[in-house]
């Protein structure tokens, strides 16, 4: 067996002892979920970046990268607008100190936006979390020269992720991410000088590779490059902006400084981390254009993990692995405490139990954590490409959730009915197109878009006209409603 594997999987021993040690911390559901709001700004800072960096970018990425070249940061660059976006509401976020986003969608929107919004979020973060078991199962067959096979490294990666989750909710998420983040930066500034080696430098690679991987916008974005790179950027972005899992983080800062200071690092760690995986894969792809079948969907998203067994000296492969292995159980952990954090607090606790014990609802996350991860687990065994996926998920949240998530912190005239009709309109459009795309014949489905369009735009355009239409035609809401968000109003 690899020393590659051994390694990893001391590696995952470590992170399961400081899981048993958190454990022991929990004491509360605020404990559970939001770390007992007692998070500094380091931490959050390697918190929020394992939180982004997941297997969306280390194989979602590296798989555009490949068939696309250096266009596929159009994909990262909307989280880096939507994290500048953020800057400017993190602290309001921190003070409003809840749990969830459903929080902030019933105290504007009432209590049918809290259930349709958890209803979406599930959908999407199942999703995210079906495809990090896959790229486990890609890194353990890479690690181990295909002694695990990828299906039995799926079973792997749902074990670890869903232990490590049901154990310690935010306090071990977040003091997981603490080495995970630092291995992931450090794994990637010293990987890109001898991968851009092994590739030939720019020279080889333009001369191995189609002039398309340099352009700003390649003709592989579908039938309307233009509009696919734009798809691309829109749902990062949309997604980044309203996403629980960083809502949550912020939620468990211990100061509204803290929150804004971390969001200042993320970024910067954010932009070098994206920028350089690309790099990896696009120079890794040149080097080995002839062994990566790319009409095969999921082949591209090796090319990362490849890189790192060949093209890099063995200490460094071991980190780069490491790393990958590292934000798929830390983006695996954030996006299924998510979902089983609605499911008791918008749900559970909401409409069926308002006075369970502390005790009571942290068994029952427990359990929900589990169901939730045996579904993704499903879910992950019938996945083809982890792009696809990944983009589907982040158009889906991004429509349903976002648009009315932002009016609700920064725009005083949304009122509940068009917060709800926004929530309903964009999941039932983004689920009918992509139900769409399953039907129609494949000539009428160029780039995996209904007749070309990716599916964002129709949604997120029917999402947002029903939010402003619908509120400028009802009763503006009171000022008491808003003095929880607006406090100078």
């Amino acid at each position: 067996m690899s020393v590659y594997l051994y390694i990893i999987l001391i590696y995952l021993i470590f992170l399961t002892i400081i899981n048993f040690v958190r454990a022991r911390k929990i004491h509360s559901q605020e404990d559970f979920m939001v770390a007992g709001r007692k998070l500094k700004w380091p931490v959050m800072v390697f918190t929020l970046i394992c939180t982004w960096i997941g297997s969306g970018t280390f194989i979602s990425g590296a798989e555009f990268a490949s068939k696309a070249g250096f266009s596929a940061l159009w994909l990262s660059a909307g989280a880096w607008v939507g994290i500048v976006i953020i800057y400017f509401l993190a602290a309001k976020i921190q003070t409003f100190g809840q749990y969830t986003i459903g929080d902030i969608l019933e105290v504007r929107y009432g209590p049918l936006a809290r259930l349709f919004g958890a209803v979406a979020l599930i959908i999407s973060f199942t999703a995210i979390v079906s495809y990090q078991f896959v790229a486990g199962g890609f890194i353990l067959n890479v690690a181990t020269d295909g002694a695990i096979s990828e299906k039995l490294g799926i079973y792997l990666s749902a074990t670890f992720v869903i232990l490590f989750t049901a154990l310690g909710g935010m306090i071990a998420v977040a003091y997981t991410d603490l080495p995970n983040g630092i291995i992931i930066v450090l794994a990637c500034l010293l990987s890109v000088p001898f991968v851009y080696a092994a590739g030939g430098g720019l020279q080889g690679a333009q001369a191995s590779l189609p002039s398309g991987y340099f352009s700003v916008i390649n003709v592989q974005f579908g039938a309307y490059p233009v509009l696919k790179a734009m798809g691309y950027f829109l749902s990062t972005m949309l997604l980044l902006l309203g996403v629980q899992s960083m809502y949550q983080k912020f939620y468990s800062a211990r100061s509204p400084e803290d929150a804004r200071k971390a969001v200042i690092f993320w970024t910067i760690g954010t932009v070098l981390v994206e920028t350089m995986v690309v790099v990896i894969a696009v120079f890794a792809y040149g080097r080995f254009k002839g062994q990566i079948d790319l009409s095969l969907p999921r082949e591209g998203g090796k090319v990362v993990l490849l890189a790192a067994r060949h093209l890099v000296p063995p200490p460094i492969g071991v980190l780069l692995l490491a790393a990958a292995c590292a934000v798929v159980i830390s983006t695996g952990m954030n996006y299924l405490l998510s979902p089983t954090s609605n499911l008791v607090r918008d749900i559970y606790q909401r409409f069926i139990n308002h006075s369970a014990s502390d005790r009571h609802l942290v068994g029952l996350q427990k359990i929900f954590i589990v169901a939730i991860g045996v579904v993704a687990f499903f879910l992950a065994l019938q996945l083809k490409s982890v792009l696809d996926m990944s983009y589907f998920a982040y158009t889906i949240y991004g429509v349903a959730i976002t648009p009315s998530l932002i009016a609700a912190l920064a725009w005083k005239r949304a009122t509940k009915a068009g917060g709800l009709a926004s929530i309903i309109s964009g999941t039932i459009v983004c689920i009918g197109l992509k139900i769409l795309t399953g039907i129609l014949p494949p000539e009428k489905v160029p780039g995996g878009d209904p007749f070309g369009i990716p599916i964002i735009f129709p949604a997120l355009l029917v999402s947002l006209a029903s939010l402003i239409i619908v509120s400028l035609l009802t009763r503006p809401p009171r000022p008491e409603e808003l003095k929880s968000f607006f406090p100078d109003r």
